[in-house]
């Protein structure tokens, strides 16, 4: 396979989605690419894909080369010591089988990753990833031991103009299906009118689809300026300590924002703050749930995740996958009719007993989300 176009360069998969255009050459560094790099990768309609770093260490079955190359984009592994300060950014070049040339001159060469070697190598990966389970259960309940201050205490107030009392909250996430999941719970947004909160890279995702998040939270490293100046309300996810490094940025921005030192990960944070403030209801999209979510993101484990859950539960809904009932709309109307039969008696009970009402009608908030009643 040959393929010949203008390369941009970024040991970052997240900085550099920013400013690719379709048809360039991706060249990343990023070992075990995820499936939400991946999938921002096809997004920005790239040609090919460089990887300064192996696509698949075999460390557990990362989804994000196989969505690149079922997707259409060549996928190589290439030799990073001699590829870096041999090219510059903007500068076209020729891949030609697995070698690559600029103006005729052979730069390096690598492996080209196809379909089938990709999913020889994941299947591989899984005896990996079933012995790093213990160890990534191990790491998530001894720090969760260390930090139940999440648990047992509230928050710092950062003193929000943002209402959360008596309503219902949006917290999303640029996770697994992001775009897919958002889209699906439309309705319900147009419905309740929640307040949309963006967690970092989130609050893009609520300007494609063309909403204002009303708060972006996190430590505003995968965020754009676009978003940051759209009118939401700022606060910077700080370290235990106080430090916030992201509140350098803002400051070159102009932009002034609240600081939330506390433990745990930006969108634990985000759904504990809803919670704290009097949020009814918590509806979260795209949130990382799961051992794989993690490992892709290079944490050993979910310890604040976990206390979180703990605490929000019976207010949360995560609505991570919700598109995929979509797929079989045949098969959901047949399980709609069978819960809306099912509330019949429900309905008749709170009219005898008022006190369950509020039941009723966050089952009800549920259904809507899952069904698009």
């Amino acid at each position: 396979m040959n393929v010949k176009g203008r390369i941009r360069i970024d040991k970052k998969t997240k900085n550099l989605v920013k400013r690719l255009n379709p048809g360039e050459i991706a060249i990343i560094d990023h070992k075990d690419l995820d499936e939400v790099a991946a999938q921002s990768l096809i997004a920005a309609k790239v040609k090919a894909v460089i990887n300064l770093s192996p696509s698949i260490t075999g460390r557990y079955p990362n989804q994000g080369p196989l969505r690149l190359v079922n997707n259409g984009v060549l996928l190589m592994d290439a030799d990073s010591r001699r590829i870096i300060g041999q090219l510059k950014e903007g500068q076209e070049i020729d891949i030609k089988g697995c070698r690559i040339y600029a103006h005729s001159n052979l730069i390096s060469q690598g492996t080209i990753l196809t379909s089938k070697m990709v999913k020889e190598r994941l299947a591989d990966s899984l005896e990996n990833y079933q012995q790093g389970l213990k160890i990534f259960a191990e790491n998530t309940l001894r720090y969760a031991a260390q930090e139940l201050d999440l648990l047992v205490k509230d928050l710092p107030d950062p003193l929000l103009r943002t209402d959360f009392e008596n309503r219902h909250a949006l917290a999303v996430v640029r996770g697994h299906n992001y775009r897919e999941d958002l889209k699906a719970v439309e309705t319900y947004i147009r419905e309740m009118h929640p307040v949309l909160i963006g967690v970092d890279g989130g609050a893009d995702a609520l300007l494609e689809v063309g909403m204002r998040p009303d708060l972006i939270i996190g430590d505003m490293d995968s965020v754009t300026d676009k978003a940051l100046r759209c009118g939401a309300e700022l606060v910077v996810h700080a370290y235990a300590n106080g430090s916030a490094p992201g509140m350098e940025r803002l400051r070159k921005l102009g932009l002034s924002a609240r600081t939330l030192p506390s433990q745990g990960t930006s969108e634990d944070i985000a759904m504990l703050l809803a919670y704290q403030k009097g949020a009814e209801l918590i509806v979260a999209v795209g949130s990382h749930s799961n051992v794989l979510d993690f490992l892709e993101k290079g944490r050993r484990g979910m310890a604040s995740t976990l206390l979180t859950r703990m605490k929000i539960g019976p207010s949360l809904v995560d609505a991570k996958g919700v598109s995929r009932l979509y797929r079989q709309r045949m098969r959901v109307s047949y399980v709609a009719q069978i819960v809306v039969a099912a509330m019949i008696p429900f309905t008749l009970i709170a009219i005898v007993a008022p006190e369950t009402f509020q039941l009723i009608r966050l089952l009800l908030i549920r259904l809507k989300l899952l069904f698009n009643f």
